[in-house]
């Protein structure tokens, strides 16, 4: 009940008045909007959580920046960390969905995925909002 209470002192601050009608009226509202929300968003939270990894959020965005694949030996040179951190931090992208690998003989390839490219381009579209 008190979250009730709360609503309800929250319209009548926003309207100067309120009754029982109102406070159903924005739960049924606010119920919409929850159930308008995908439960079925750990992979959105997976990506969100690989990314905020130093290392692999600079892999991410050194494959965007080329917009090709990269072998593994391309990727070597200009991440500042061990090859087997390089591995695991691709391991984790691939898993995430934000890379995909192909191997070709005993080289591996990668690529960014469209949703690392857009979820890269939202960031850098809203870089400074606050």
């Amino acid at each position: 009940m008190e979250q009730a209470e709360r609503i309800e002192r929250l319209i009548t601050e926003e309207a100067g008045e309120c009754c029982a009608a109102d406070v159903e009226d924005r739960l049924d509202t606010l119920r919409e909007y929850r159930s308008s929300v995908d439960d079925d968003y750990g992979g959105d939270l997976a990506a969100l959580k690989t990314l905020g990894d130093d290392t692999r959020y600079e892999i991410v965005r050194l494959l965007t920046a080329a917009g090709r694949e990269l072998c593994v030996c391309e990727i070597d040179p200009v991440v500042d960390v061990s090859d087997s951190a390089i591995s695991h931090a691709l391991s984790d992208l691939r898993e995430a969905g934000l890379v995909t690998r192909r191997k070709d003989g005993t080289w591996r390839y990668y690529e960014a995925t469209e949703r690392a490219e857009a979820l890269l381009a939202a960031l850098d579209d809203t870089r400074g909002e606050r």
